[in-house]
């Protein structure tokens, strides 16, 4: 296969796109999903599945939430009427959630991350997530513990068979 016709790795069915890093980096505590306010070419390019949120996370400022570090790139056919790419962007949620994710990010090592975004009908989601930095020898043994898995499932298909 060339590399002009190299597949790009579609995300799972719904998802525009998804950060599978964030499970790695961070422990997820809790999810909440939030609207996003997006021009009409960012919309166009989301619905082309074209959308990275490798470095994306949430910031409460002024009582507002804003998404950091998403990369969402022009959509081509827009030309003159193109977004910057990397802006950020307000999240919508209700005041009682934004006052609740203040509480919570004030604690100790936690923090907001996108972990994707999605189209639920016509519009637009983010799904955040509550996540606390792992520790190396978390992953560590994560990581030991999936292999362990593994191993044990691989014992058990060779002795069915």
């Amino acid at each position: 296969m060339s590399k002009k016709a190299k597949k790009r790795r579609t995300p799972a069915s719904g998802d525009v796109a998804t950060n599978r890093r964030a499970r790695h980096k961070f422990e997820l505590i809790e999810r909440f999903e939030a609207g996003i306010q997006l021009q009409g070419s960012e919309v166009k390019a989301l619905r082309e599945g074209r959308a990275q949120l490798n470095d994306a996370y949430a910031v409460v400022e002024k009582g507002e939430v804003w998404l950091r570090g998403a990369h969402i790139p022009p959509y081509e056919p827009a030309s003159r009427q193109n977004h910057d790419p990397d802006r950020p962007r307000k999240l919508l949620l209700h005041r009682r959630e934004i006052e609740r994710l203040i509480g919570k990010t004030a604690e100790r090592g936690l923090t907001l991350v996108a972990t994707r975004i999605y189209f639920k009908g016509p519009r637009a989601k983010v799904e955040l997530a509550l996540a606390r930095n792992k520790e190396g020898r978390d992953a560590r043994r994560e990581i030991r513990d999936r292999d362990v898995r593994r191993e044990i499932e691989r014992d058990y298909k060779q002795r069915l068979a």
